[in-house]
């Protein structure tokens, strides 16, 4: 059986923000819409289950996120998400200036959770921490240009 990933999907506090960034990192948004019925009750496994969403697409086409932002239920805060914990906690982009996306990136209040290291001469990449708490990976190709 062919299988395909069609996006990831993170849940946000503010979506036009999390929009901005996201955008301002190279990203365009292909949708907007807010969605409720029965059928998103349905598909989402929540009564009353209203949001407004966002899809969003890398420049070079193979990657989605979707985000939504919901209006009913209420949303539930959490603790950020540290690295080492279990489950899905992080979204990676490969860029090709690190310290370019790094400038975007602090437009937003957004900085690396320690610094940016270099991996063998191969990568440069950090962890930082974006809207709503998502933990974001940028790397560099350093064997690239």
């Amino acid at each position: 059986m062919p299988i395909k990933l069609e996006n990831v999907g993170i849940a946000v506090r503010d979506i036009d923000a999390t929009i901005a960034f996201f955008t301002d990192l190279g990203l365009t948004v292909t949708g907007r819409d807010t969605i409720s019925g029965d059928w998103a009750d349905t598909a989402v496994g929540l009564d009353g289950n209203h949001a407004k969403i966002a899809v969003l697409k890398t420049p070079d086409g193979h990657g989605q996120i979707e985000l939504f932002e919901y209006l009913h239920p209420d949303a539930i805060e959490t603790e950020p998400t540290l690295p080492n914990e279990i489950g899905m906690h992080r979204i990676a982009f490969s860029v090709d200036n690190i310290e370019t996306a790094l400038e975007r990136a602090a437009k937003h209040g957004c900085y690396p959770l320690r610094g940016v290291a270099t991996y063998q001469d191969v990568y440069k990449l950090t962890y930082l921490r974006g809207p709503s708490g998502i933990l974001v990976m940028l790397a560099q190709d350093l064997t690239k240009g």
